[in-house]
């Protein structure tokens, strides 16, 4: 979503202005692209976020930003007739629940056949909204997870969403079925995120990865299965699959991470993204909306309930 560009002014640097010193550290942005980051609170100076693009900095000066990835020519997406279920709407943000097996934006394997190609087609507005190759995405699913996405309709929502996801204010609810009696029946998993180094196409718990807090609770009991409660407080590739491995309780259905036994009926891991809460953009409203399991995961569960 974003990329960091951090760095502690020199002793020896001769005081600048924040701008020209910022587009000379993101070689992609130009001078009024990093203004424009900075005036939308994009930029923090010892920790405070600054809006003002001639402030002037000082050795010493702790500068962190967190700026659009820089987007290869060519690489906008095409609007495509891709069905999309919006369940809510409004002048500035959209919420969509999203199937299994669709992918959010076009990459490898999937060129026109995304949640991005459809809001493209429904939305046009949306199309210069945040990164280029990723209009409007302010969080992402893997493909073969369900459930709740957010996007911003207008640069300031996308600012401020990104901001808002960026200090964890964004709070991101799953239900998930995991194979075994999860024990302690609530708990953290706190262990750096990666790629494993011994297959790339994989991430892994490794000292070197990026921090990564997930939380959760038991919801029920089945005989040989636990229904959780997940929640984020960071966001890296593959979390909860991993982290639940981890500790020893694979999702059901997740052949990649946790190789748990084969239900009858699932097709996919038993992961669906089922609550969104945050705070409105544009009119500071707290927000929650939910979605309630898609009727194969719904289901399996009653299936397994039964057993």
């Amino acid at each position: 979503m974003a990329h960091r560009v951090e760095w502690d002014v020199a002793a020896d640097e001769p005081t600048r202005r924040l701008d020209s010193a910022l587009a000379e550290r993101a070689e992609w942005l130009s001078r009024s692209a990093a203004q424009n980051a900075i005036r939308n609170g994009l930029v923090r100076i010892n920790g405070e976020i600054e809006t003002r693009p001639s402030s002037t900095l000082r050795p010493g000066d702790k500068v962190e930003s967190f700026l659009p990835d820089p987007a290869e020519p060519g690489e906008r997406p095409t609007a495509a007739d891709v069905p999309v279920s919006v369940i809510y709407r409004d002048d500035h943000l959209l919420v969509v629940d999203k199937p299994r097996g669709i992918a959010v934006h076009p990459g490898p394997g999937h060129r026109d056949d995304t949640l991005v190609n459809g809001l493209l087609k429904l939305f046009p507005e949306i199309a210069d909204v945040g990164v280029a190759d990723r209009p409007g995405v302010v969080h992402r699913l893997d493909l073969d997870t369900s459930g709740l996405l957010l996007f911003a309709l207008t640069p300031d929502a996308y600012t401020k969403l990104g901001i808002a996801m960026r200090e964890r204010a964004i709070k991101r609810t799953y239900t998930g079925l995991v194979n075994g009696h999860v024990q302690p029946v609530e708990g953290t998993v706190d262990a750096p995120i990666g790629r494993d180094p011994s297959n790339r196409t994989r991430q892994a718990i490794v000292d070197s990865g990026r921090p990564a807090r997930t939380h959760y609770h038991t919801v029920e009991r089945l005989s040989n299965s636990t229904l959780l409660e997940v929640e984020l407080e960071t966001g890296r590739m593959h979390q909860i699959r991993v982290h639940l491995t981890a500790i020893g309780f694979p999702v059901l259905g997740d052949m990649t991470y946790g190789k748990s036994p084969k239900i009858p009926g699932l097709d996919r891991q038993f992961l669906h993204a089922s609550r969104l809460r945050f705070t409105h953009p544009a009119t500071g409203e707290p927000m929650t909306q939910e979605s309630p399991l898609p009727l194969e995961l719904a289901a399996v569960l009653e299936r397994m309930r039964a057993e």
